[in-house]
């Protein structure tokens, strides 16, 4: 009889740990990694904390603090009371909403319905998108001296086009009734090829069956751009304004290059060029402080009021 044979059982599967084993040199090469994106983005904050933060807190200090004889005190309200005793405070504002009004009136209609032509044709666009943005590359200095010899009231482009037409000759920058306009023409045409490449795109990005359906309903062209074209770009349209007016309010190159900063009777000379007279003319750099002060409290609210009802509108 034989013996039993014993049946040898496999051995049971070992149990997977819980947790995995971090293996060995795992964290050094994430940190090695990520080391090249870190530095990237510290130089970036860096960069932006030296060249903008600091600026804008060193400002804030000098708003109130007099340097005389090479000791700086403080000086409370009295830079800030200054400025606003000054005349040429409310004369330099009023100069200033004046271009920016003027500047939306031209420089954000007119940039938004050259992009709706532009967008219209079907070939070449490539060459007329760079010819709209060749003003943008060139230079501002010698965008500026270029109308300023288009406004020569004695050999001007425009004085001769208006000889055409039997009009008299214009004083362009010497005027105080045509010199605002003027430079705001110059801006104009200095500064439209980036905001008409923008709306360009948003153009682009516009479903073409909105347009089809339109034309099917027997919309013209301009019910098409009032009922579709605007409202499908509302957004950008909203975040360009509000760049525009920051923009405009800030303008300084412009009336500088073309009526020696002032114009004809002090009828161009805006805030920033008034903060440039304080500074650099006068020596006066906590009164140039405040006034800067002024205007950044000014744009930062009336940005954060039109950010606000944007929401609420949309909303």
């Amino acid at each position: 009889m034989s013996a039993p044979t014993v049946s040898k059982s496999s051995p049971a599967p070992a149990r997977a740990p819980h947790q995995l084993p971090v293996r060995r040199g795992t964290l050094a090469r994430a940190v090695q990694r990520n080391l090249s994106a870190h530095g990237f983005l510290i130089g970036a904050v860096l960069c932006f904390s030296f060249f903008s933060w600091y600026p804008m807190v060193r400002e804030f200090l000098l708003a109130f603090q007099k340097n005389k004889d090479g000791r700086t005190t403080w000086a409370g309200w009295s830079n800030l009371s200054y400025v606003l005793d000054d005349p040429a405070f409310w004369q330099a504002w009023r100069n200033t909403l004046l271009f920016t009004g003027l500047a939306l009136a031209l420089g954000f209609a007119v940039p938004f319905l050259v992009a709706v032509l532009l967008n219209e044709f079907r070939h070449g666009q490539g060459y007329l998108r760079m010819l709209v943005y060749l003003p943008v590359m060139l230079p501002p200095v010698a965008s500026v001296l270029l109308f300023k010899y288009f406004y020569d009231p004695g050999y001007g482009l425009f004085n001769r086009i208006l000889g055409i037409f039997g009009i008299p000759d214009q004083q362009w920058l010497q005027s105080t009734s045509t010199a605002m306009i003027s430079v705001v023409i110059a801006a104009t045409w200095m500064n439209m090829g980036g905001a008409t490449l923008i709306y360009l795109a948003a153009l682009q990005g516009i479903p073409g069956e909105l347009y089809e359906a339109a034309e099917l309903d027997g919309a013209g062209l301009w019910r098409k751009i009032w009922h579709v074209t605007i409202p499908q770009t509302r957004l950008i349209l909203s975040l360009m304004f509000l760049m525009q007016i920051i923009a405009t309010m800030q303008v300084f190159t412009e009336p500088f290059l073309l009526t020696n900063g002032a114009g004809p009777e002090g009828s161009t000379m805006t805030v920033v060029y008034l903060i440039y007279q304080y500074a650099f003319n006068f020596n006066n750099y906590g009164g140039a402080a405040a006034l800067g002060l002024v205007l950044l409290v000014l744009l930062a609210g009336f940005s954060a009021v039109y950010v606000r009802l944007s929401r609420t509108r949309e909303d």
